[in-house]
Order: structure tokens, then C-alpha cells, then sequence
């Protein structure tokens, strides 16, 4: 099943999107927004799920032409989003980058913070930075959404709770993370909005993709129209989604519609790329003694994608410019 929100309110209005991702139908008879429909996913998941089979059967009147420009992230805004990092490849490279050693105990017991979650970006809303000097980078990834997971789950009953999954840009400052890292205190300015896919789809739909937990699909990353990396998401993830969600349920429950996300994609692998700007400067760093490539700066453009066997659009794309914010 795939579900969307049109941009309507704070908290969007559900829609169910066909499997490729062509047409679409409204669910508000059935669950008005996507929060409501996580707050009682047992009771309307079967009735969303006919109406996604028969849209796909194209026997619906009401339906209409999917846009993905008139989508909101699947949820505008959530109670909970909790990323993690668990491609340690990815974290060894970028902690390099700013001098800070990584300690082994890394590999066994993921990172994870909690981000911004009271706004999320439209998946193709402008990425608005006051100064570029700040170092904009884009980092794709993938999450899920939860039901509600209670304190202590298991990694065998995590896997339980996965509802949904997406794409992610977690949008980064690069250059803010050091002086604030610094302060021991976590993630804050550094960490402006995140965007999410279109749509976000029920781990059935990706068939034999989906397995031990992971997406064994590549993730597509464009800058400015050119291919920057197309990494395997099930290849080099140390710690799978069901690891995380145990790991960020050790001391409190997980509320319906809390988002857990993978951190940014990375393979050992260098010919696949990168899915971060910050990732290849360090690798030009090692190679050549100095980063080459530069942070967005206003008017680059990035877009992250995945696709399925037969080259469909899964979740449709994340597409977003960098402007100036202007002060009102």
C-alpha cells in the first residue's frame, strides 16, 4: 500500500496513491490524516488497503491524477523523529572530516538523535539557509514510521511495528556541527528540517527488497542533474531498522507515528559514491590532501530516488533547490 498527505492544514489529508504512482483517491471517510490513520492502524489499514486494490483495478470514479508537488511530507509534522547512523562506514568518514576519533564501540551500539519533528519540509520545498557559510549538505536516507512500540521491545518484536517507509533528506550545516558538538550537547541549528519522499509505502510493497529488516535497493542521488552516488541501502548497514528501534525503545515507549530514520546510505564501496557532500570531501581529503567539492550554495539542486526491479518511481523523488531566506 502506498499512502500520501496533500499539503491541507498542519497535518496534510490522506490520500492513497496507486502502485505507480499515476492516480490517487482520498481516504477522509477513512482516516483524515496520516497521523490518525497510525493512531488506528489495526482498524483501518484493511479498509485503506481494498481502497488501494481497487484504485490499482483503476475502478474508482473519485480518483484523480497523482502530483507529487502538492504533497506534504507523508507526515507534515510528527511527535517523534529519532535518526540514527547506521552505516558506520558513513560515520567514520565524516567524523575524519572534523578530527574526531571514533570510538569501537560505535559498531555495537548505534547513534541516534532526536531532530526536528514540529514542521517537516514538503518533498519539493526550497531549502531555505541564511548563509551559505554555514556549509548546506544533503544527507539521503531512509526511515520508518511506527505504531506505538512499547518500552524494552525486543529486535524480534521490533520488526513487528514497522508500518511505513520512506526517503529522507536530512538536511545538514556542516559547518555549525563542530562548535556545537562541541558544547556536549547534541544536534541543534545544525540540524534545520528534514524532507521526506512523496509517499510512503507499507514493507510489503517492496516484495524481496525487504529483507533482515533492510531495503536491498540502491538509492539514486542527483546534484544539480548529475549523478552524485547510487549506494546499496542493504548493503554496509550495520544495524538494521528493527536493531534501531530496539535500541531507541531501551528507556521509554515509541508513540504511533514516531519516525526512525537510517542515517545516510553509504557502501565501503567508493564506486558507488556518496549520498552526502560531506562524506566525498573527506574521501578527496584522503585521496588528494584537500576537499574538491564545494557545499551547495543557492540554486544547486539535489534529488534522492529509489527504484524497484522494473525501474518505477518506489516512492516517488525528494526534489529541492537551496534559496536565500529572506527575513520578513
Amino acid at each position: 500500500m502506498k499512502l500520501a498527505s496533500l499539503q491541507q492544514s498542519r497535518d496534510g489529508k490522506l490520500i492513497v496513491v496507486s502502485r505507480d504512482l499515476k492516480w490517487a483517491v482520498s481516504a477522509q471517510n477513512i482516516a483524515p490524516t496520516m497521523q490518525y490513520a497510525l493512531d488506528h492502524w489495526t482498524d483501518v489499514e484493511p479498509i485503506l488497503n481494498d481502497l488501494y486494490h481497487a484504485l490499482n483495478r483503476k475502478v474508482l470514479e473519485n480518483r484523480f491524477i497523482f502530483q507529487p508537488t502538492h504533497c506534504a511530507s507523508p507526515l507534515p509534522r510528527a511527535f517523534q523523529w529519532a535518526d540514527g547512523s547506521a552505516y558506520v562506514n558513513h560515520v567514520e568518514l565524516v567524523r575524519k572530516a572534523r578530527g574526531a576519533e571514533m570510538p569501537k564501540s560505535f559498531w555495537q551500539d548505534p547513534l541516534i538523535y532526536q531532530g526536528m519533528s514540529d514542521k517537516f519540509l514538503n518533498p519539493t520545498q526550497p531549502i531555505e539557509v541564511e548563509d551559505l557559510n554555514w556549509g548546506v549538505d544533503f544527507e539521503a536516507e531512509i526511515a520508518v514510521i511506527t505504531d506505538d512500540v512499547p518500552m524494552a521491545t525486543s529486535v524480534k518484536n521490533a520488526e513487528k511495528h514497522i508500518k511505513l517507509l520512506m526517503l529522507v533528506n536530512d538536511v545538514s550545516l556542516r559547518n555549525l556541527i563542530p562548535t556545537e558538538l562541541a558544547k556536549g550537547f547534541g544536534f541543534f541549528q545544525s540540524k534545520p528540517s528534514s524532507a521526506f519522499s512523496p509517499v510512503a509505502v507499507t514493507p510489503d510493497e517492496l516484495g524481496e527488497s525487504w529483507k533482515e529488516n533492510k531495503i536491498n535497493n540502491r538509492l539514486y542521488v542527483h546534484l544539480n542533474q548529475q549523478l552524485f552516488g547510487n549506494p546499496n541501502a542493504g548493503v554496509d548497514m550495520t544495524f538494521n531498522f528493527a536493531q534501531l528501534i530496539h535500541h531507541a525503545a531501551k528507556s521509554r515507549q515509541l508513540t504511533a507515528g514516531t519516525i526512525i530514520g537510517s542515517g545516510t546510505v553509504s557502501n565501503v564501496d567508493r564506486l558507488s559514491g556518496s549520498c552526502c557532500i560531506a562524506e566525498k570531501r573527506m574521501l578527496e581529503i584522503i585521496e588528494q590532501g584537500e576537499p574538491q567539492t564545494p557545499f551547495m550554495q543557492y540554486g544547486d539542486s539535489v534529488k534522492i530516488e529509489m527504484f524497484d526491479a522494473d525501474k518505477h518511481s518506489i516512492f516517488g523523488a525528494i526534489e529541492q533547490a537551496v534559496i536565500p531566506f529572506i527575513k520578513h
